[in-house]
């Protein structure tokens, strides 16, 4: 039979093919046929993107990291994940990657063309270590990753107002500008010393590259950090004729336990003190007129102080007069008003052998006869266009801040000091501030300062020719100024923010920041008005005890409120614990102190430096190590005279004469501390 098809625009087909209607059994044959040769042609297409997809895998792998569009993971030598990090503002395009030997390169993203790269780097057989670079190349882009920990602890990063070991973070933080702040004004803020290093648990390290415009935020929730780069809405700016193109650059370092890896990254990134300070400031206690007489501070007061320094028979190393000895902030010469006779004062002082120390500061007030001066000689930094000085809001009123970049500056502001040293026999200054937070957001100083921070560094290295005995409170790739740092001021309360019990986890943090002439602010704390747990004046005199304690095996003592404002046991306690210091504590010190030269190792060290396997000594934050043979527990907590202690694994006296030989961690609960007692523990040999 035949069948006339009709025809399209061409007209009628007459002629055609005879077509067999298909019957209903053939019909399921055929459609199985269809079906199978899709499944085959399926099976084919997913065979060839599997293997495309192993080998682009296995493009994207480097020694111990695996690379995927969305961030990279880092194993350690045996196969665990100790490093998560994902690509928070954009993901990579896979197929702009390739592998070239020891570098993982990609050159488009999601959102355009970026230069990224991980360049692998192995500077030891039991280390392995990754440069990691993402460049944006348009200037309204951020670089943003975030770093998981939810399975790790994290220590270093900055001093902060609340101070833990390790890091606790809390709640949600957008990335904010990392820049030295005086966490005492700024309690939200990052503190005055500060480096872009962070050490985890699992034995892996970060340091971000200096010339990041870095920002810092985190959120609890996720157990994230977010390390970010940009320039917008930012005190970063990018090095002058170059393009605001934000680059996040850092390396990570995965070794085969958390000192190992710790003492691989300061040997490689951190600068290091050259000499040690004067040993008689790691002997004997400074002593400071701030906390009892504040800006009182008169010649009688002085030399009385003096007198009574002697009178309880207690050593001294130098005698600071603090803020304040002159008649307005910015000048050089004693009120004589309140100091009628300053060389006369010097000479009696110097007679009965007592060194003095001068507080300073960077800045200049408007009412100080220099602030015309400095303006004339263009001393300060200077509002952008450069054309009038930046007038700056500090605690003590407003006026100018030296432009430490500048060389005529240093110079005026090193022969100040110089001559105060000369016409007084001054042996040397408390530099005071210097953090970022005193410059104006915006701000111009004779030499481009791409990161602000670096004006924190500036200030410090006038510290240098005074460093015998000189004091820093900031400092920012400051480690090689061999000076002491003391910590931001302390109020005079027990809790973590700035309190006593700050003390420990904030030394052992600017330990690990590379930071190791630590001087722990003032005993009991500086006694402000409304921040004193006590009658008001003075500190509680349990808390006074237990920071006195605790101060005499830290690197140097400082008191402030001295010990006979309080009765006769106090006195004694004091000459017992400052004795302690100079026959036990000093000698290891001093020896440590000379090893920093050469390994930059921390002084005073956290419990997980001599127990690297032992997740407990992971999360201990009230006791420490002077070097690895003594340990010391401290008594916080207010009414206690008995504490749990955590002893490592080992042979150990304690300072009561009990022996312990354990080869395991042992918990000594409750473990009996008089009130005139701390609880400190000896290697056996």
């Amino acid at each position: 039979m035949y069948q006339v098809v009709p025809g399209g625009a061409g007209g009628t087909i007459t002629d055609g093919v005879p077509i067999k209607k298909m019957d209903k059994e053939s019909r399921p044959l055929v459609g199985a046929g269809i079906i199978g040769v899709i499944l085959v042609i399926a099976a084919v297409t997913a065979w060839c993107y599997y293997i495309a997809s192993l080998r682009k895998a296995d493009l994207l792998k480097t020694e111990l990291l695996d690379l995927n569009k969305d961030g990279f993971l880092i194993r350690n030598q045996g196969g665990g994940i100790v490093l998560k990090m994902g690509f928070r503002s954009g993901t990579l395009d896979l197929d702009s990657c390739s592998n070239e030997g020891v570098i993982l390169r990609c050159s488009r993203s999601f959102a355009g063309k970026v230069n990224f790269f991980i360049m692998t780097v192995k500077p030891k057989e039991t280390v392995m270590c990754y440069r990691v670079r993402w460049e944006e190349l348009e200037s309204d882009r951020p670089v943003e990753h975030a770093m998981s920990y939810n399975e790790s602890h994290w220590y270093g990063g900055a001093e902060t107002a609340v101070q833990h070991w390790p890091i606790a973070i809390s709640g949600q933080q957008a990335p904010k500008p990392f820049v030295t702040s005086d966490v005492y004004s700024n309690r939200n803020d990052f503190g005055g010393i500060l480096e872009r290093y962070w050490l985890s648990s699992n034995a892996t390290a970060i340091k971000i590259n200096d010339s990041v415009p870095f920002h810092l935020g985190w959120n609890d929730t996720e157990k994230t950090m977010y390390f970010q780069a940009r320039y917008q809405d930012s005190p970063y700016k990018p090095a002058a004729g170059r393009p605001p193109y934000a680059e996040l650059s850092y390396r990570v370092c995965v070794g085969p336990d958390v000192t190992s890896i710790h003492k691989v990254m300061v040997r490689r990134y951190f600068p290091k003190p050259n000499k040690v300070p004067a040993k008689e400031m790691f002997r004997h206690p400074i002593w400071s007129t701030w906390a009892l007489h504040k800006t009182n501070i008169n010649q009688e007061k002085l030399l009385s102080y003096a007198e009574n320094i002697r009178k309880h028979g207690f050593n001294c190393s130098h005698l600071e007069l603090d803020d304040r000895y002159t008649k307005h902030y910015g000048e050089f010469e004693f009120d004589q008003q309140k100091f009628p006779n300053a060389s006369g004062m010097f000479q009696k002082l110097k007679a009965d052998g007592l060194l003095i120390s001068l507080w300073t500061h960077p800045f200049v007030n408007y009412d100080s006869s220099n602030f015309g001066q400095c303006v004339e000689k263009g001393l300060f930094v200077m509002e952008p266009t450069g054309q009038l000085p930046a007038l700056v809001k500090w605690w003590n009123g407003i006026g100018g801040i030296l432009d430490f970049t500048n060389p005529d500056a240093r110079n005026w502001f090193l022969s100040q000091l110089r001559s105060l040293r000369s016409k007084y026999g001054v042996s040397s200054f408390k530099l005071d501030a210097g953090e970022t937070n005193y410059l104006p957001w915006q701000f111009r100083t004779r030499a481009h300062l791409p990161d602000p921070s670096t004006f924190t560094r500036r200030y410090t290295e006038m510290a240098i020719p005074f460093n015998e005995r000189a004091e820093l409170r900031s400092g920012y790739g400051s480690q090689n100024i061999s000076c002491f740092f003391r910590l931001n001021d302390r109020d005079s309360v027990w809790g973590y923010e700035l309190g006593l019990k700050s003390l420990i986890p904030t030394v052992l943090t600017i330990s690990i920041l590379g930071y190791q002439f630590i001087l722990p602010d003032m005993i009991g704390g500086n006694a402000y008005p409304n921040r004193t747990d006590g009658n008001g004046r003075l500190p509680d005199r349990e808390l006074y005890i237990r920071w006195l304690e605790l101060s005499a095996f830290m690197p140097s003592m400082q008191f402030s409120i001295p010990p006979w404002e309080y009765d006769e046991e106090v006195v004694s306690i004091a000459q017992k614990f400052t004795e302690l210091h100079e026959t036990l504590v000093a000698p290891r010190v001093i020896e440590l102190a000379g090893e920093v030269l050469d390994t930059g190792d921390p002084i005073i060290r956290p419990l997980w430096w001599i127990a690297t396997s032992d997740e407990t000594a992971y999360r201990i934050d009230s006791q420490f190590l002077i070097g690895d043979d003594l340990m010391v527990a401290p008594v916080l907590e207010p009414g206690k005279q008995e504490r749990d202690i955590y002893l490592p694994a080992g042979r150990w006296t304690s300072y009561k004469g009990e022996r312990y030989d354990n080869k395991e961690p042992i918990h000594l609960t409750d473990y009996p501390v008089d009130l005139d007692e701390i609880a400190y523990f000896e290697w056996v040999k």
